[in-house]
């Protein structure tokens, strides 16, 4: 008889099987059951980074090359802190701040910031403890779901649209910037205008992003600057 607790064990095919718990959810069952099965969780965990996400930099950084040789990094979303763990790995002597609306826990050689990035005050904060310009902006920004899709995308880039702005204001000429977007990529008149400030802009979605996942990430490389 079963007891109704939640628990953990093997299928016939040796993968991590969620038993049912009473509480929990069926959504909440498969979140975790995915979790449990993902191979990105499972190497995260392994290499020390706080999130799969770190993943999604690495095969961005080997497709793209975006952190040869950056001196100054802003991290924007970066909760909880996956992006920040691969800019100190690859690029330790780098300047590098972030900021996100959630804790993150301190990263030694990172200056973090728990606070709205869109509060007007951000920006200024952001580049005086950069103590410069960045030459990469990253942005994992997303807005919270709401499970209507056309709704989603528009908030969501809405916070892309902030982050180009930022990147426009802000990028030493030559420098690189990095946003998530949803299914179908950013709008044609925001990849217009980064087409206009950028050498070359680029939509991909990297290995480590789920098959089922609606992200992609748009890349600008080379500023034109002013």
């Amino acid at each position: 008889m079963s007891s109704g607790k939640s628990g953990i064990g093997k299928s016939g095919q040796g993968k991590t099987r969620v038993k049912t718990a009473r509480r929990r959810t069926a959504q909440s069952t498969r979140w975790l059951q995915r979790q449990l099965d993902d191979p990105y969780v499972k190497a995260a965990k392994a290499q020390g980074f706080r999130s799969r996400a770190a993943f999604k930099l690495l095969e961005l950084d080997e497709k793209f090359n975006l952190l040869r040789g950056v001196k100054r990094v802003v991290d924007l979303g970066a909760a909880p802190g996956g992006w920040i763990q691969v800019v100190r790995q690859k690029r330790p002597g780098a300047g590098l701040v972030g900021i996100d609306l959630l804790d993150i826990d301190p990263i030694e050689g990172a200056t973090i910031f728990k606070m709205d990035f869109l509060d007007d005050a951000a920006p200024g904060k952001l580049i005086e403890a950069l103590g410069g310009q960045p030459d990469l902006v990253l942005s994992d920004m997303a807005a919270n779901t709401t499970g209507h899709r056309q709704t989603d995308h528009l908030r969501t880039m809405g916070l892309v649209e902030v982050a180009v702005d930022f990147a426009h204001r802000n990028l030493i000429p030559g420098g690189s910037f990095v946003a998530k977007v949803l299914a179908g990529g950013a709008d044609a008149a925001l990849v217009a205008e980064l087409k206009r400030n950028f050498a070359a802009v680029k939509h991909v979605k990297p290995p480590a992003s789920r098959k089922g996942s609606s992200e992609w990430y748009v890349v600008a490389q080379g500023f034109k600057g002013e």
